[in-house]
């Protein structure tokens, strides 16, 4: 497989589809309720108190009429947490930690049907009903074998409990989320979500690739760790000419890249 997602490989997305953004993105920002979205006119739909409740208590993400993102929800507690497809509740992290486990995923590659443990993770959430839904529709099960780099970013997140990371398996959507949220930006900071076009554009429509990056090397080039690569988990330098911006999640405060 390649690093670009299309439609989660159902080949039916069509640069159109991309270039209006079809809907909001819709991705775990803790505990904070459903993002409902009409994948054909991109309009939000607005969820009733009670509806919100219901869907909080499965871990997706809220978005209001204008489509941003909510706030973080009250703490969940563990079993919540795990019901939602985090290993731990939502909590202050160092980019360093979430650098460190994808360090430790390096080499691990595809198996038969090109699936692999991120797939397998993504699938088993409540969310992947969600993205299905905003997307077209279709099965949870299509995105077993599908591009998984995104899947891979969004594991690492739901592995450490980093807030609002943002949790997709298409890159176009996570990276407007991420921009909407006003959480996006062209510097390449430690623990960053990195987005790529491999054709050198700036535009967020165009995106082909995600990874995480360790280092800005000063040379115009970024240390990256990237599922997908290859058809696995990989180390890269890329040149920056490559990347269209990166997402920042709400590390821990204190932390000082």
């Amino acid at each position: 497989m390649t690093g670009r997602i299309d439609r989660l490989s159902l080949k039916n997305f069509t640069a159109e589809d991309k270039a209006v953004g079809v809907a909001v993105s819709a991705v775990l920002a803790g505990a904070v309720g459903l993002a409902v979205a009409n994948p054909l006119t991109g309009d939000a739909v607005a969820e009733t108190a009670t509806q919100a409740a219901v869907v909080a208590e499965q871990g997706a993400a809220a978005v209001t009429e204008n489509g941003s993102a909510s706030t973080e929800a009250a703490a969940m507690s563990t079993a919540e947490a795990r019901q939602a497809g985090y290993k731990v509740p939502p909590r202050d992290v160092d980019p360093s930690e979430v650098i460190k486990l994808a360090e430790k995923q390096i080499g691990i590659s595809e198996g038969k049907g090109g699936q692999t443990k991120f797939h397998d993770w993504y699938v088993s959430t409540p969310h992947a009903k969600a993205t299905a839904d905003r997307d077209g529709g279709f099965s949870v099960d299509a995105y077993n074998g599908a591009q998984w780099c995104n899947m891979f970013v969004s594991w690492l997140g739901a592995q450490t409990g980093v807030k609002n990371m943002g949790w997709d398996a298409y890159t176009v959507q996570h990276a407007s989320w991420f921009k909407d949220t006003d959480r996006w930006g062209k510097k390449a900071k430690p623990g960053s979500v990195v987005f790529f076009d491999w054709d050198g554009g700036s535009s967020i429509s165009a995106i082909d690739h995600v990874g995480i990056v360790v280092k800005d090397n000063g040379d115009g080039t970024v240390r990256t760790i990237e599922g997908n690569s290859n058809n696995s988990v990989e180390k890269k330098v890329r040149d920056k000419s490559l990347i269209v911006g990166y997402g920042y999640p709400d590390y821990n405060p204190e932390y000082k890249a």
